[in-house]
């Protein structure tokens, strides 16, 4: 039953592997692999020189890390919240209207954010107008002191759902008895929970923060480049993925843009094993 799965990783994750030559080469698309000039670390050299690296680094570091001291615990706390719900009825109605989102493309999401944001008839605009907090409506998707509460705020909606799934199932498994106990010695529904819901979770929550943190260089690639693509957002919007995709795609740089990908990559790989090696010492870990 595995073999299906093991082959679509090796045909579309492993076999694509040959491609990262061009990262060492000046790929000419005519001469292919085998004739292309071999280059070595030009590539590398010439990302760690440009004029937009710091920028770049910049934002990609700062997005992800806002994206994981927010987007990682907000998912723990919601199944924290629906598991002290009594009502059946309410606690599912609640679970659905949450993990939809994550069904949306972020083509859909962008644009009902565009549409909440507008400053014609947008609801924001006109709710902050309706209670005079201003005066005139503001564009917020053209300002970038708002694009990163903006970005972190769509994706944390749009994803604490669905992630909270995993966690309810991780707390429908701890031992009710556990909690009988807990109430006879007099402990309240807060003191259970942090000791006896969160400790019992914790293996599942240190095996999702070390994926988080392999993942601290993917800032994300849809939601920057659709929210993100008035060029005035470029500053606090361009990340290594929407570089890549400027670089190698638009302006037909395939080597340059490899050599961006492949240091990206090499770096996750390096915090995924460093985040492993930490969490091996509490007896959670991948690997």
């Amino acid at each position: 039953m595995v073999v299906p799965a093991l082959l679509f990783i090796i045909v579309f994750s492993y076999v694509p592997m040959y491609g990262v030559l061009m990262a060492f080469q000046d790929y000419n698309i005519f001469k292919g692999f085998l004739a292309s000039p071999w280059v070595g670390f030009k590539h590398f050299e010439m990302f760690f020189h440009a004029p937009e690296f710091w920028n770049v680094m910049r934002n990609t570091i700062v997005i992800s890390l806002l994206k994981l001291l927010i987007g990682f615990p907000a998912p723990i706390i919601l199944a924290l919240m629906l598991n002290e719900i009594r009502s059946r009825v309410f606690k599912r109605t609640i679970q659905t209207i949450s993990y939809l989102p994550h069904f949306l493309s972020w083509v859909i999401v962008s644009g009902f954010v565009v549409s909440l944001l507008s400053t014609d008839n947008g609801s924001l605009n006109i709710v902050l107008m309706k209670l005079n907090l201003i005066e005139a409506p503001i564009n917020f998707l053209s300002l970038p002191e708002y694009f990163w509460t903006i970005l972190v705020t769509t994706g944390v909606w749009k994803e604490i759902g669905f992630a909270s799934i995993v966690y309810l199932a991780a707390i429908a498994g701890v031992n009710p008895q556990l909690y009988e106990a807990a109430a006879m010695d007099g402990a309240s529904r807060i003191r259970q929970i942090f000791s006896i819901t969160i400790p019992s979770i914790m293996p599942v929550i240190i095996v999702f923060m070390i994926l988080a943190i392999g993942n601290l260089l993917n800032a994300g690639f849809d939601d920057i480049l659709l929210l993100g693509a008035n060029p005035v957002l470029r500053d606090v919007g361009d990340v290594i993925d929407t570089y890549v995709y400027r670089v190698g795609i638009q302006n037909s740089r395939y080597s340059y843009a490899t050599g961006v990908g492949l240091f990206k990559a090499l770096i996750s790989v390096g915090l995924l094993a460093a985040a492993n090696y930490a969490a091996r010492k509490s007896g959670n870990s991948l690997w």
